[in-house]
């Protein structure tokens, strides 16, 4: 008996480059502007080497935590003296203005940023047009994924994140040591509710994280048999439902914790004291 098959049906040719009629376009170009502003705050902020530290409050800007420089120790402002270096120093003074005072967690941040799945849609969307958007045509002919360098770091994914909590641990405790009044004693000022929130915040990012789930609540066969790490992989997986917006919070939480405290620290606005 012979057998007849059908044709084969050719993909549809479609001159347009999506069928969208909705207007896609608005999140590449406000991804692409937000994060450019971002970045150009963030770098000058980072080599800027000034206005880090309120040694009255003990309030250190994230961008320089932990700081690592000469010029950290022993820092004075009104009368008021401290050190900003919790963790030591190993950077002479000179490397001022071209090695960020935060040389060795910055590094690590940046690149735990970068490999998030949510950075990355955002990113190759907005400056690659990687694609620009859900069933839009892109402008690039050939495809490799994340098999080749540079991309192929983007599975390094999972050390960074180990890295980003070693750090928010370092940055829980500079919010706790900016609950200091004037005297050495127990404080609370704006700042220290700023830097509190902020480092909030940045344990949400970072505990949402895919990676964290995973390492939370995976290669695990049966869960009734880990009832512990249940409970966690299942309060990490309500976090992840936000990691998104997490990523984009905590880019906002950061340079607010950093202009405020270069204000203070500058001597252009008075802390707002509540205690002491």
């Amino acid at each position: 008996m012979s057998t007849v098959e059908a044709p084969a049906k050719a993909r549809a040719k479609i001159k347009e480059r999506t069928l969208r009629r909705d207007n896609w376009r608005v999140y590449p170009i406000t991804t692409l502007v937000v994060f450019t502003a971002w970045v150009v705050y963030a770098t000058i902020r980072a080599f800027w080497g000034a206005a880090f530290f309120v040694p009255e409050y003990h309030y250190l800007t994230p961008f320089y935590s932990p700081c690592l420089n000469e010029i950290c120790n022993n820092v004075t402002q009104n009368g008021h003296t401290a050190d900003a270096a919790e963790f030591g120093t190993f950077l002479p003074a000179v490397t001022r203005g071209w090695i960020p005072f935060a040389a060795v967690s910055l590094p690590f941040l940046l690149l735990f940023r970068l490999t998030c799945y949510y950075y990355r849609k955002a990113y190759y969307r907005s400056y690659w047009a990687s694609p620009p958007a859900c069933a839009v045509a892109e402008p690039h002919t050939r495809y490799t994924g994340e098999r080749r360098f540079p991309l192929i770091g983007q599975n390094l994914h999972r050390y960074f994140w180990m890295a980003a909590v070693v750090i928010s641990l370092i940055n829980t405790y500079d919010a706790i040591r900016a609950f200091q009044g004037s005297d050495g004693g127990f404080g609370v000022g704006l700042g220290s509710l700023i830097l509190l929130v902020n480092v909030i915040l940045l344990w949400g990012y970072t505990l949402s994280c895919h990676s964290c789930r995973h390492i939370v609540g995976g290669r695990l066969k049966n869960f009734s048999k880990h009832p512990v790490r249940y409970w966690m992989w299942q309060q990490v997986s309500k976090l992840n439902q936000r990691h998104g917006q997490y990523a984009l919070i905590t880019l906002g939480s950061l340079v607010v914790a950093d202009f405020y405290v270069m204000l203070v620290a500058s001597g252009t606005i008075s802390d707002l004291r509540f205690i002491n």
